[in-house]
């Protein structure tokens, strides 16, 4: 029944990605929101989009992590409609991704920045800003092509960066360009004002709800993405004054546009263009330099976890059993937002290194299991011959226990490192450009999931393969 229900979703996921909508081969027209009924509609989850059409019993929604996701998912069927703001697509992007204006809605927005709530100082000084910087200049420039802006002035070193985060990743609001560059309307605004201010600029991106997070908890200075302010968001965040008034546009699949590029133009569109090659590089280290330094540390502790279980003492063991429980239990994600969002909020510690932090406690907890276990294995015989021959504890340990133990042991071993890897995946969640994020960064730009995912794919069994090989060399050797 379970292999059934997988074939089941599987062929539904099929059908859903070459593009059967329905069966028609005809442009969905709109003439008004009241044609929204029946229909799917996309949207980015926790929206303004959201709230009011989830509020519809005609309208079914499908809200999802993010706007290249929700346009996604009206690509591939689906949903029907996708709803964003309209400054979301340029017409190259539409003619590219095979998708039309169907209608622009008749509301208007206030989109603005949000700061954290009584940051006062850092809001008014935005305020200021705006009213004395030619902003519709720098909005003209990404939306209308206007000419070249003026170069910022470069700001002296060691001054405190103005941390913002970024709810969208499409162009021309807010996007990463040529070089690993944040660009776009948004990114121009706050640079400069970081400038204004003699701070230089910092930029990440993350979905809505955790870059609202990271602005709560200390780790953001502003959030930007085309924000509208509404009373609820206000709850949570103080806004500055709008710099933007938006209309929402309805989105559909072009039928009558089929035009399809080329798995070689494909390649070269997600990894040479504006060289976002880099961003996978980039990210690979990044995935690398975690999962080596978690490794490293989880095994140190792992040690000493596997000494506590080993211990005569109780009420050492009962520690480490609470602790192990408490890893066990709880998913990964849920500690790593703990640390970043929690513990170590405010800190300045960087999020590599909470990630590295967290990786390490949970790995900890498995490997000193693991070293128990394989010790366990080695029969105690073993141990009172080292010493009846006059070997002291410790060498008979070294040359007699742990090389046994080591052969038992490592295979486990070896699999939680690779699982290790294939964690932190998850670290986007706290604004780590790792492997996975560097590939949603692409996916974002260029709405193609295939190209990014595959290389991602393949980069990640490489580096699992790596380290199995090199495991088990160091078994070999033993």
């Amino acid at each position: 029944m379970k292999d059934l229900f997988k074939s089941l979703c599987l062929a539904v996921s099929l059908f859903c990605m070459f593009g059967c909508s329905g069966g028609t081969d005809e442009t969905l027209q709109l003439n008004s929101e009241d044609d929204l009924n029946g229909l799917t509609v996309s949207c980015t989850s926790g929206s303004y989009y959201e709230h009011k059409y989830s509020a519809i019993e005609e309208v079914n929604m499908f809200a999802a992590k993010s706007e290249s996701d929700a346009l996604q998912a009206m690509r591939q069927g689906l949903a029907d409609v996708f709803v964003s703001d309209e400054v979301m697509l340029t017409n190259e992007a539409m003619k590219r991704l095979n998708v039309k204006k169907a209608l622009r809605g008749t509301d208007c927005f206030d989109a603005a920045f949000a700061v954290k709530k009584g940051n006062i100082e850092l809001a008014n000084r935005f305020n200021e800003f705006l009213q004395t910087a030619p902003v519709q200049d720098y909005i003209s420039h990404w939306i209308e092509g206007t000419p070249e802006l003026p170069e910022i002035e470069p700001v002296a070193p060691g001054a405190a960066p103005l941390r913002c985060v970024t709810a969208v990743n499409l162009e021309p609001v807010c996007f990463v360009g040529e070089g690993g560059q944040w660009m776009g309307m948004d990114a121009e605004i706050l640079r400069r004002f970081a400038a204004s201010m003699g701070r230089p600029f910092e930029m990440l991106t993350q979905d809505l709800g955790s870059a609202i997070l990271a602005l709560q908890s200390g780790e953001a200075d502003m959030v930007s993405g085309c924000l509208f302010i509404t009373e609820e968001r206000k709850k949570s965040v103080d806004f500055t004054m709008p710099y933007y008034r938006c209309h929402p546009a309805f989105f559909v699949l072009d039928k009558s546009n089929s035009t399809r590029p080329g798995l070689g133009e494909r390649f070269k569109m997600n990894l040479i263009t504006e060289s976002r090659w880099q961003l996978i590089t980039k990210g690979l280290w990044e995935t690398v330099k975690i999962t080596l330094f978690s490794i490293l540390i989880g095994t140190l502790l792992g040690i000493g976890v596997c000494a506590a279980k080993r211990s005569r003492r109780k009420w050492l063991r009962s520690i480490i059993s609470v602790y192990q429980a408490f890893i066990q239990g709880t998913p990964t994600l849920v500690l790593l937002l703990i640390m970043f969002y929690v513990i170590f909020a405010g800190s300045g510690v960087s999020a590599s290194a909470v990630a590295v932090a967290t990786f390490a406690f949970c790995f900890a907890s498995t490997s000193g299991s693991i070293f128990s276990t394989a010790i366990s294995t080695v029969p105690k015989g073993q141990t009172e011959a080292g010493l009846s021959l006059g070997f002291t504890p410790f060498k008979t340990f070294t040359g007699i226990v742990f090389p046994q133990a080591l052969k038992k042991g490592l295979p486990l071993y070896t699999g939680e490192c690779v699982s290790l890897l294939k964690s932190t995946s998850i670290v986007g969640y706290i604004a780590i450009q790792d492997l996975t994020k560097a590939s949603d960064i692409i996916r974002s730009r260029t709405f193609d999931a295939f190209v990014p995912l595959l290389v991602v794919t393949i980069l990640y069994f490489v580096l699992a393969w790596l380290i199995r090989s090199l495991l088990s060399l160091l078994l070999k050797t033993k």
